[in-house]
């Protein structure tokens, strides 16, 4: 372990840098860093060459490498790429961790910066104040795999780049363009193609609508729906759509709906595909 910088104590600065960034939003914010968990996405977020800046490792995973072959594999992948590796006890490493049961890898990335020009005339996902870090990355995770690349997160959305985000997503963040804005209603009248949102209360249901251009789908908060700005935008812009879902029910978890209207989407093109000529996936 030659080329691994051990550490043993919690009192050392390193340690307790990480520590600050698993624990504080607000030093992920000034530093412009995250941790990512787990050796799967770890490994993803290595295989497209997206930047790490530390890999932490449980020592008994260096020293039992065959016991953890998808942590091997990453850390042949970052000494090819000169990343530093820190290795500590679990004792210490678990202290990073958001898990119930601890990673043996954590990586402290750099979020890439979001492009908003590049999302024009593109298929778009905006949050409008999605509270909860689990429903926001299942979304992202839908995203990547109804093949939207691009997602938008307004102000009272949970952090795109949190750690509680990323592991809901599943390995997304290396694959979306990603960005956040100040104002989500503003965003939806910039990106030049229809916009949609959900509402149970809207009159024209989601298997009535042409989904067959591209797009941006806006889904809202929790409890609270789309905000009044937002939904005004989203009336001049496109349309509020109803899914169409049994009697007696309120409404559909938010994952849930963007998972409906993201496939739906995606299903309306393979099917003009399939018939003649037609556009590309969400």
């Amino acid at each position: 372990m030659s080329d691994v910088i051990q550490i043993t104590s919690r009192a050392n600065p390193t340690f307790q840098r990480l520590r600050r960034l698993a624990t504080e939003p607000r030093e992920r914010t000034r530093c412009n860093r995250t941790l990512l968990e787990g050796d799967h996405l770890i490994g993803a977020w290595l295989e497209r060459d997206h930047p790490v800046a530390t890999l932490a490792v449980d020592a008994a995973a260096i020293e039992l490498p065959a016991r953890w072959p998808g942590v091997t594999r990453a850390l042949d992948d970052a000494r090819a790429r000169h990343i530093e590796i820190l290795a500590f006890p679990a004792s210490l490493l678990d202290q990073l961790s958001g898990l119930d049961s601890p990673s043996r890898l954590v990586a402290e990335i750099m979020p890439r910066e979001g492009d908003l020009d590049a999302m024009r005339g593109q298929d778009v996902v905006l949050l409008d104040r999605i509270q909860d870090p689990g429903n926001v990355g299942a979304i992202l995770r839908t995203c990547a795999a109804a093949g939207v690349g691009h997602a938008v997160a307004g102000p009272g959305t949970a952090a795109l780049w949190s750690p509680k985000v990323m592991r809901a997503a599943m390995g997304a963040h290396a694959l979306l363009n990603l960005a956040s804005v100040d104002d989500l209603a503003r965003c939806c009248h910039s990106l030049g193609v229809p916009v949609y949102g959900t509402s149970s209360h809207a009159m024209v249901t989601l298997d009535s609508v042409d989904l067959q251009s591209r797009c941006a789908w806006v889904f809202g908060h929790e409890g609270a729906g789309l905000g009044e700005a937002v939904e005004a935008a989203i009336a001049e812009c496109g349309a509020l759509v109803a899914i169409d879902q049994a009697p007696d029910v309120e409404s559909l978890n938010v994952a849930a709906a963007a998972a409906v209207c993201l496939f739906e989407t995606r299903r309306q093109r393979r099917a003009s595909a399939s018939s003649g000529p037609g556009s590309g996936d969400c």
